[in-house]
């Protein structure tokens, strides 16, 4: 356990049952305080009162979408910096475009689950507590290496979506 996740309130979103206490039995043995929603619109009426720090959402749910929910809390003025991280079973550059046009700031498909979950939550929890980066657009984003001239250049890693500058 992590005493850096120590606490930090994450959210997952997904229809399934067994995903969602799948992501809440990893999340929780590293420590993070883990919120569950059903649908976009349960997590909506959830993320104002629990203001949690990442958010996992599936794309493919009923009634509001992953695409949909991402753009309604990005689109939130008060939420739209905290880390919306896409999971899906597809890992089609299409889904990954998708998810980046609404705002998304992480991809994962869900095989991957398992061994990035906490990895990426703790990864955005720490930056943005640590860092405080932002991108020009309020978003949260991170350094991704520096190039031979030492200008901090900003790429994407292991399915992130991250602004390159350079």
């Amino acid at each position: 356990m992590s005493e850096e996740s120590n606490g930090v309130k994450v959210m997952v979103v997904d229809d399934s049952k067994t995903i969602r206490r799948t992501a809440e039995t990893l999340l929780k043995k590293e420590g993070f305080e883990v919120i569950t929603a059903t649908d976009g619109f349960d997590a909506l009426s959830k993320i104002a009162d629990s203001k949690p720090a990442t958010i996992f959402v599936d794309i493919m749910m009923p009634r509001l979408d992953g695409y949909q929910t991402c753009a309604l809390i990005k689109n939130n003025s008060e939420f739209n910096s905290t880390p919306v991280v896409m999971l899906s079973s597809k890992d089609g550059l299409f889904d990954k475009a998708k998810g980046r046009i609404v705002g998304s700031d992480q991809y994962l498909t869900k095989l991957s689950v398992e061994t990035s979950c906490s990895a990426r939550s703790g990864d955005s929890c720490r930056r943005r507590a640590r860092r405080g980066v932002r991108g020009p657009d309020g978003g949260a984003w991170t350094r991704a290496s520096q190039n031979d001239a030492g200008t901090e250049r900003y790429g994407a890693t292991q399915g992130s979506w991250q602004k390159s500058s350079s």
